[in-house]
């Protein structure tokens, strides 16, 4: 189980800390809005949720490639 969590959580690590790069070097966390609202959040704050967000994303795609990658073949039903 620890190894099929590496396997999950290390690629998906790597990419979302590539990914909060990218994100954040186009956009400033104080111009953050949602719902036309801004966001009451510290900059150290904002870098921490959306590296986790990222994170969260990259894992659920991570899992679904892994499960994708060793689903068993579809049997026939027996006639």
């Amino acid at each position: 189980m620890r190894r099929l969590a590496m396997v999950i959580l290390w690629p998906s690590f790597l990419v979302a800390a590539m990914a909060e790069g990218f994100f954040f070097s186009l956009l400033d966390p104080s111009d953050i809005q949602l719902g036309g609202m801004h966001l009451p959040l510290e900059p150290l704050a904002a870098y921490t949720l959306g590296f986790l967000m990222f994170w969260l994303f990259c894992a659920l795609a991570c899992m679904l490639s892994y499960y994708l990658a060793n689903v068993p073949a579809d049997q026939k039903p027996p006639l």
